[in-house]
């Protein structure tokens, strides 16, 4: 008797990510394998929202916390685990919280989970909306804060923020702006086709 060994299709999860606490929401929707490990999908997620991956992070998850090894913090290895042991179905949500100190959330939801498609690389961003906020610029609530002090050329901090930022004006940075082919661009650095034509 011999026995054959069959492989299932590799399978794509269509996720929605979700700057937590952004108003207007700030968010990438990304086709990634479903079998991308956490670590992977963390590089994934730096290139779509445009960080620049210089602090820790962590998946919170139901089966526990992913990221750069740490047993005093409780986390285990992201290298260890796969997106589809993590959230295998639609409507599955987890966290990813990116820098500790500015405590970047992210809401990660799973929209569908279909066959690959032939030709195609993934990761692929397929849409999102509006500009990634700059680094250390203190959470969600500093953001908005910079943002206040950007459209106010008469308040006090408002030059020492555009020298901060390397701007000459503060209309160089257009919060609502989100270019699609630049961060699929950045992506295909990490991009394969599962499947050829």
């Amino acid at each position: 008797m011999t026995s054959r060994h069959t492989s299932a299709a590799p399978t794509i999860h269509r996720i929605k990510v979700t700057l937590a606490g952004s108003r207007p929401p700030i968010w990438r929707r990304l086709e990634v394998p479903s079998a991308i490990t956490l670590q992977n999908l963390h590089a994934v997620l730096q290139a779509a929202f445009g960080w620049e991956d210089y602090h820790m992070w962590v998946f919170e998850t139901p089966i526990g916390r992913y990221g750069v090894a740490d047993r005093e913090l409780r986390i285990a290895s992201a290298a260890a685990k796969r997106l589809h042991q993590v959230l295998p179905a639609p409507e599955g949500r987890i966290g990813y919280t990116y820098d500790f100190g500015d405590d970047w959330e992210h809401t990660i939801l799973v929209e569908a989970v279909t066959p690959a498609e032939p030709g195609i690389a993934y990761p692929r961003c397929l849409t999102g909306r509006r500009a990634c906020p700059p680094e250390d610029c203190g959470g969600i609530w500093g953001y908005d804060y910079l943002l206040e002090i950007l459209a106010d050329p008469t308040h006090e901090e408002h030059e020492d923020r555009l020298e901060w930022l390397g701007l000459d004006s503060a209309e160089q940075f257009d919060p609502a702006a989100f270019d699609l082919a630049s961060t699929n661009t950045a992506l295909s650095q990490l991009s394969a086709v599962l499947i050829e034509d």
